[in-house]
């Protein structure tokens, strides 16, 4: 139960970090995507390449650029929102592959990170 309770202290924190300084913050699962769809229109309409630094969100406008902090490395990438997504359990950006990589968890396949819109 300690651990539970000093993992919500920890993303409590880095949520009030982030929104103090931040348009839009948001803590939680993300996951990666790009070989099925390099080369098909992504949902705002652009060609899908899945080695730059993109990603897909349910909500934020197309064009938003977002900070994406992995929490267990803390590694940063800025990506642009081009793509509707993810439609799996409860993540809340699906990142290209590119950025993934970027972060350091493609081999993972999924993270926890924090996304801050500045």
């Amino acid at each position: 139960m300690t651990k539970r309770i000093a993992i919500a202290a920890a993303s409590a924190a880095t949520i009030l970090a982030f929104s103090a300084s931040a348009a839009y913050a948001q803590c939680g699962g993300a996951s990666w995507y790009g070989p099925g769809f390099h080369g098909k229109t992504s949902a705002s309409g652009e060609v899908f390449n899945q080695n730059a630094m993109t990603a897909a969100h349910r909500t934020l406008p197309f064009g938003t650029k977002v900070e994406v902090t992995d929490q267990s490395t803390g590694k940063s990438v800025e990506v642009t929102i081009n793509d509707r997504g993810p439609f799996v359990g409860k993540r809340i950006i699906d990142l290209s592959k590119g950025a993934a990589a970027a972060l350091g968890f493609q081999n993972k396949g999924v993270t926890s990170v924090c996304i801050a819109q500045r």
